[in-house]
């Protein structure tokens, strides 16, 4: 919905987002003021900008590190104060005014995305701007478009309202690493340090309203200043972890390790309380039967947080897997806002469950799998915790399939044959029961016998009968059902063997053929049935990663379409999603 100057809309009573974009190259900062029924703050704690980041009430916050050519305000109705009636939304430029600014222009987002905006043209040349306001009406909360300019900047913009303004400058406070929302409200400049006078309850219920700060203020500071230089604390223990750690200059509070240096986050340190909360210090209710029940100002907090988080963790997931600065910020970000890393990864258990499934389908793409392949699963469920029968499955196809690979590749094992005459240097590699299938006029004719593999040749030893096949005229192996299939140089040379494990035989042929024909792939060069890793997540985009003919999503596999031995190229195109049973019925047929 797009509005125009004057025009208003009504809005969900729900988390909104407030972005301010533009695209010259200026620095546009936003700020919001919460109004009472007069029209002014109630206290100067009602101005939300870059030195108070975050309104005592939670109901706005500032994002201290949004997108370039962008501001962005977080917006929650649901937790704005009854007594406030509007919510002023504003701008200042330090540098030009807002005439000299290219598409400056405001939206309002909500949960499924952008729902209003109001592109502001031809702004007056001033520094401080009023883009609208949210205001209740019949109980419901509505947007108003007004792009009012103060050409006195913000200082005046603020007084307007009821801000009492300091014009030293002050430092800027610290901004939140990861964007969320710091666990304390920050000290304003304007409050005395040592005034032992003021209520302490309100430092540890943030929800609370600090009318009592009205007789204890001093003019806001709106000015920026660098931070004295001071020499540096001493790092904590562990310093690669992100975390909170003791405050080197004061021993009471916890504060912000970021893995690199120390932050200006801070946050009390929790004390054993038995009907407090270990994470906000508020006191929790008793229940009607005993016990305690849960902070529901942190459980709603939480909660929220999570939400995102798990969006975040995916994306990160499927982009870089669990390892990497990425996935470590993603954790920090937990323990900054000081949420245990079990209900992070409780959240995170169906995601984790799909990438793993997604992670052994990617492996068994190209029919190998490496071992680094198979590390990087078991770094993966160790690093997710996850654990059960669904990842003992997977696990058993990763080492079967591991297993499989490396007798491709010629490691094959060497059996004792007592009693069965060999060649010189000749070493067997199998030696098991097997049924011999012949396909004649009147039928097939089934003899049952040895099947013995060599690195010379192949022999078949049964109950009066006996065939041997030379390396050398083998042209190929496969399985079909429970066979394996021999094809030789003659159309008459060929020889089919049903065993128990078709798959374990077939591989090991496989390898001993190549072995002998000097086909051993070097260190380094792929299969011709190799698939590459942009193939592979293009297909599991398009298809779901679900068994495109039954909708599974486990136990899947990537299929030729039309099968390599029949032409078929491994393109996206002739790459499909099926399920172990699907790909199985489906077999060689196109």
């Amino acid at each position: 919905m797009k509005l125009s100057k004057g025009a208003n809309a009504a809005v969900p009573t729900s988390l909104l987002a407030v972005v301010v974009s533009w695209r010259s190259d200026h620095t546009v900062d936003a700020h919001a003021l919460l109004l009472g029924e007069t029209g002014t703050v109630r206290t100067d704690r009602d101005l939300v900008f870059y030195n108070a980041p975050r309104h005592v009430s939670q109901a706005v916050t500032l994002d201290q590190e949004p997108a370039p050519r962008t501001a962005r305000l977080s917006v929650s109705l649901p937790r704005t104060e009854a007594d406030v009636h509007r919510i002023v939304i504003t701008g200042s430029v330090d540098e030009g005014t807002f005439g000299d600014i290219a598409g400056l222009s405001l939206t309002i987002h909500d949960a499924h995305g952008p729902m209003a905006g109001f592109a502001i043209e031809d702004a007056d040349p001033v520094t401080a701007l009023m883009f609208g306001e949210f205001y209740r009406r019949d109980g419901q909360w509505r947007f108003r478009a007004i792009a009012q300019g103060w050409s006195t900047g913000l200082p005046g913009l603020v007084t307007e309202f009821g801000v009492s303004v300091d014009e030293q400058p002050r430092a800027q406070h610290p901004p939140n690493p990861f964007g969320g929302h710091p666990p304390q409200p920050p000290t304003l400049e304007r409050i005395p340090a040592d005034d032992s006078s003021i209520d302490q309850s309100a430092a540890t219920n943030p929800r609370s309203r600090h009318t009592d700060l009205l007789d204890h203020r001093r003019p806001i500071t709106l000015g920026r200043r660098p931070a004295d230089p001071v020499p540096p604390p001493a790092p904590p223990p562990n310093p690669e972890l992100a975390d909170w750690h003791s405050d080197p200059e004061n021993p009471a509070r916890l504060r912000w390790w970021d893995g690199t240096e120390w932050t200006g986050a801070t946050h009390h340190r929790p004390q054993p309380r038995d009907r407090h909360c270990d994470r906000c210090g508020n006191l929790r209710r008793r229940k009607l039967f005993g016990g305690l029940a849960r902070c529901e100002s942190c459980e709603s907090e939480i909660e929220e947080f999570l939400t995102h988080w798990h969006t975040q963790a995916w994306r990160v997931l499927t982009a870089h897997g669990p390892r990497g600065p990425e996935w470590a910020a993603l954790w920090a970000s937990l323990r900054y806002q000081r949420i245990d890393e079990q209900m992070g990864r409780e959240a995170l258990r169906d995601g984790a469950l799909s990438y793993v499934e997604r992670l052994v389908a990617f492996t068994f793409a190209d029919g190998e799998v490496e071992q680094d392949e198979l590390a990087a699963f078991e770094h993966a469920v160790t690093e997710l915790a996850l654990a059960g029968p669904l990842i003992e499955d997977l696990r058993r196809r990763l080492h079967r399939g591991r297993t499989l690979s490396r007798l491709r590749a010629g490691d094959l094992p060497v059996v004792r044959t007592p009693g069965l005459h060999l060649d010189p240097e000749e070493k067997v590699h199998l030696d098991l029961p097997a049924v011999h299938v012949r396909q004649l006029a009147r039928g097939p004719r089934l003899t049952e016998g040895r099947l013995i593999v060599s690195n010379k040749k192949l022999r078949f030893v049964g109950d009066g009968t006996g065939t041997e096949l030379p390396w050398s005229r083998v042209v190929s192996v496969h399985t079909e059902q429970n066979t394996v299939v021999l094809a030789a140089t003659s159309a008459r040379g060929g020889a089919s063997f049903t065993v128990s494990d078709p798959d374990y035989v077939a591989a090991a042929l496989e390898g001993a053929l190549r072995v002998a024909k000097r086909l051993i792939l070097t260190p380094g060069q792929l299969d011709t049935r190799s698939i590459p890793q942009e193939v592979k997540a293009e297909v599991w985009q398009r298809d779901g990663g679900k068994c495109v003919e039954c909708g599974d999503s486990h136990y899947l596999e990537f299929d030729h379409i039309i099968p390599l031995s029949r032409g078929g190229a491994t393109s996206a195109t002739n790459l499909q999603i099926l399920c172990r049973a699907c790909n199985r019925a489906k077999g060689a047929r196109i």
